[in-house]
């Protein structure tokens, strides 16, 4: 029996607590899901979810006589969060399914644990610790676990119509914790059901996207999505632009201690084309900044890597860092993945660096003068103003930043004679 009573968050004094409030009088919760798969994979846990035979009113009145709070995260689907010492644990009463429709399902609480694994999605995710730290596998997790094989529990094709999400969490899953090749049924059944997918909404879709687009390494996962067109039923814009810069992006990641970002990794798999990436923020309801980053991105020039310091410091300053700052990474990992044995390519790189170098300090300097300023020295309030004041800061970025406000003022003392 596989146990895991001696990982630091089993031996966490409120877990205990939660285990004691659930186990007496013919009650039991066992931890189940992320945490133990992570334990067993040897990854770091970070939110404990237990799952119980008592009803959630059962787990409020407990709580409340316990003297531990409780929040009805979600009575409906059977869910009480309890918090204790400041720490939350999601608890779930045991449930079995009575109707899905795809995107939803209509559940009835249960005390069967066997049910309520079979239907989870994937085995590596239907793992439960009981309050011993004793591993009860039901559906086979534990073989999968070990070689990191990610697969539906029983019939794929029943758990992908459950719930046309899970073809999305079956390569995310993939891109977190699998190796090799997907499991065949499972690529079969996602890849026969992806035209479903566009009965989910919006939200779901680009939540599990970003998730996927997170994981350490995508690259696989989106490979494979793209052979079986899931990809292209999600993304229709990558499929005459590719994924063929991901992995130079992810061995840039890692060379140069970059966090993985998904915004970054979205950026490198689709075009640069500002009306197509406005209709995709629309139709995936990304998040204003979001749909700002990749606008940003996709209307900054491309920038020469030849450029000299202060010629790249006046680009920056019409234009900004941020859309630049995207551009230089892509074009960086690019070069970096063509390096290997090109000179040209490895100065390419060089050059790059020292740009998206300088782009990561840059601060935006201030124009000395404003519009009070240009009337001061007898233009009239107007458009007027608008054109000298344009006028004497296109001259002060020309020069360099360098002229002071002093030198500003004598030139438009100038041109106001």
């Amino acid at each position: 029996m596989t146990n895991l009573g001696n990982e630091a968050w089993f031996k966490d004094p409120a877990l205990a607590r939660v285990f004691s409030l659930l186990n007496a009088d013919g009650g039991e919760g066992r931890v189940v899901g992320g945490a133990v798969r992570n334990s067993l994979m040897g990854l770091a846990v970070s939110d404990i979810d237990v799952a119980t035979t008592l009803t959630p009113e059962q787990v409020i009145e407990r709580a409340a006589a316990a003297g531990i709070k409780s929040v009805p995260t979600g009575v409906a689907h059977g869910t009480v969060t309890l918090v204790i010492d400041g720490k939350p644990f999601e608890v779930t009463t045991l449930r079995a399914d009575l109707e899905t429709d795809g995107r939803r399902a209509k559940v009835a609480f249960s005390s069967d644990w066997q049910t309520d694994a079979e239907r989870r999605d994937l085995t590596i995710n239907a793992l439960y610790v009981d309050a011993k730290g004793d591993v009860i596998d039901l559906v086979g997790g534990l073989a999968d676990i070990e070689k990191r094989n990610i697969r539906f529990i029983g019939d794929a094709p029943t758990r992908v119509a459950e719930d046309y999400l899970r073809i999305l969490r079956f390569f995310r899953f993939f891109a977190c914790y699998g190796t090799g090749r997907p499991d065949a049924d499972g690529l079969r059944a996602c890849a026969s059901a992806r035209s479903k997918l566009k009965t989910l909404s919006a939200e779901r879709v680009w939540s599990e996207l970003r998730k996927l687009l997170s994981a350490e390494d995508p690259g696989r996962a989106l490979l494979w999505m793209r052979q079986v067109g899931v990809l292209t039923e999600i993304l229709p814009e990558t499929e005459k632009w590719g994924i063929d810069t991901i992995p130079a992006l992810i061995d840039t990641e890692r060379a140069l201690d970059w966090r993985p970002d998904p915004l970054l990794r979205l950026a490198a798999i689709v075009p640069p084309d500002t009306e197509r990436l406005e209709k995709m923020a629309s139709r995936l309801k990304l998040a204003n900044a979001e749909a700002a980053y990749l606008k940003a991105w996709s209307k900054r020039p491309v920038v020469n890597d030849e450029l000299s310091s202060s010629a790249f410091a006046r680009l920056l300053y019409r234009y900004g860092a941020d859309g630049i700052k995207t551009r230089l990474k892509l074009a960086l990992a690019t070069a970096r993945g063509k390096a290997e044995g090109d000179m040209q390519e490895m100065a390419r790189s060089a050059r790059l660096g020292n740009l998206l170098n300088h782009a990561e300090s840059w601060k935006k300097p201030q124009f000395p003068i404003n519009g009070g300023d240009v009337m001061d020295a007898g233009v009239a309030a107007g458009k007027r103003v608008g054109e000298m004041l344009s006028s004497l800061e296109d001259f002060w970025v020309e020069q360099n930043f360098s002229p002071d406000r002093a030198a500003l003022l004598a030139r438009l003392k100038d041109l106001t004679r």
